[in-house]
């Protein structure tokens, strides 16, 4: 599992982190085009950087675009996980009904269980490596209640009760990779904030060329960005951030669940 400082920092101080970055390497161009205004005055400097200017800032928009994009897709794919997810469980809660009294009786608490856990790891602060291991203990009572049954019943009825189960289980694995192994690439990351520190950079050397300081522009532009790289960071981290997978499929699963075991 990789991860990089964007997603182990709090989201506030990853939009500081950028913000200052962004500044820094602005001020640095802008120092660089203030000495060369002094010592060589060629007027026509400003306007010969323009064009790289401004295919610099076409080419951050498009990168930074690009990553949204990428985030955005794995955020909705995470949601649609859940409520694929949830309807999994909520079909092998069913089918449980199938089995002997017994059985029956355990799976449903079991699943019951399992919901609870993946609902308690949703939340803020919840311990990814111990869900993670009682989900795979569940996952083998699950198959071990289910598997001792269909030794002496082998009709179709069982058949969809196993299917079931094991829709119960693919559906952990999808999850996991979905939230823990679809991030955007360290290389994807790196890119867009060289090209972002370029382009600031050119910015300011072609402020400084000119001799006049221009912050009314260059901060809100500089914090602007900060906010759209921060919404991307944000997007690909899917536990610890302000926007978070909605798990009301799985919310509205468990009140089912626990109003039919009354």
């Amino acid at each position: 599992m990789t991860h990089y400082f964007l997603e182990c920092m709090p989201i506030a101080g990853v939009y500081l982190c950028i913000a200052v970055l962004i500044l820094v390497s602005c001020e640095i161009g802008f120092f660089i085009g203030r000495y060369n205004h002094r010592t060589r005055q060629d007027k026509e400097a400003p306007t010969s950087i323009g064009p790289m200017v401004g295919g610099l800032l076409g080419m951050l928009a498009f990168v930074l675009a690009f990553t949204f994009s990428m985030a955005a897709s794995q955020h909705g794919v995470r949601k649609q996980n859940v409520l694929t997810e949830a309807n999994a469980i909520g079909t092998a809660y069913l089918r449980a009904d199938l089995l002997d009294t017994q059985s029956g009786a355990e799976v449903k608490r079991l699943l019951r269980e399992y919901v609870d856990i993946r609902l308690a790891v949703a939340r803020p602060g919840g311990d990814l490596l111990v869900a993670t291991t009682r989900s795979l203990d569940i996952h083998d009572l699950l198959w071990a209640q289910v598997s001792s049954v269909a030794v002496d019943d082998r009709s179709a009825v069982m058949s969809l009760v196993i299917a079931s189960i094991n829709d119960v289980i693919d559906m952990h694995e999808q999850r996991l990779a979905g939230s823990l192994r679809a991030r955007i690439p360290g290389s994807v990351w790196f890119g867009l904030m060289l090209i972002a520190v370029l382009t600031m950079g050119m910015i300011g050397l072609q402020i400084g060329l000119t001799g006049k300081r221009r912050l009314v522009a260059i901060v809100p532009l500089s914090l602007a960005f900060a906010v759209l790289a921060t919404l991307v960071v944000d997007l690909n981290r899917p536990r610890g951030g302000f926007i978070t997978v909605g798990q009301q499929a799985m919310l509205d699963l468990q009140t089912t669940m626990n109003r039919s075991a009354r």
